[in-house]
């Protein structure tokens, strides 16, 4: 394996994960309900993948778009499990499952 084929298959989609988790935090940040961002992480994630895979790379389109699937969802499940490492989601605080300081 040569410097651009791992530069191709591992480094650039690791790159573009980070960049979909920033881009959706700044859309999140923005505005955006934060329950619409796996849509937004899948959608940047089908751009990113279209737009280096397919056009700067010469993948065809097939697998172009599902290495951006790929990249969308692995960003989503990234910043989810993150999100949950941090504190927990909010799904747990308000249906009231997670225990109290004083229930311990």
């Amino acid at each position: 394996m040569d410097t651009q084929e791992l530069i191709n298959y591992l480094l650039t989609p690791v790159a573009q994960v980070a960049l979909i988790i920033g881009l959706a935090e700044i859309i999140k940040r923005l505005g955006l309900e934060t329950r619409f961002i796996p849509i937004i992480d899948i959608v940047l994630g089908l751009i990113c993948g279209i737009c280096v895979y397919n056009i700067s790379l010469n993948y065809p389109m097939t697998e172009s778009i599902l290495v951006g699937l790929a990249l969308g969802l692995s960003a989503c499940g990234l910043f989810s499990g993150i999100k949950n490492l941090k504190g927990g989601s909010n799904d747990e605080t308000e249906s009231g499952e997670q225990l109290n300081s004083e229930d311990r």
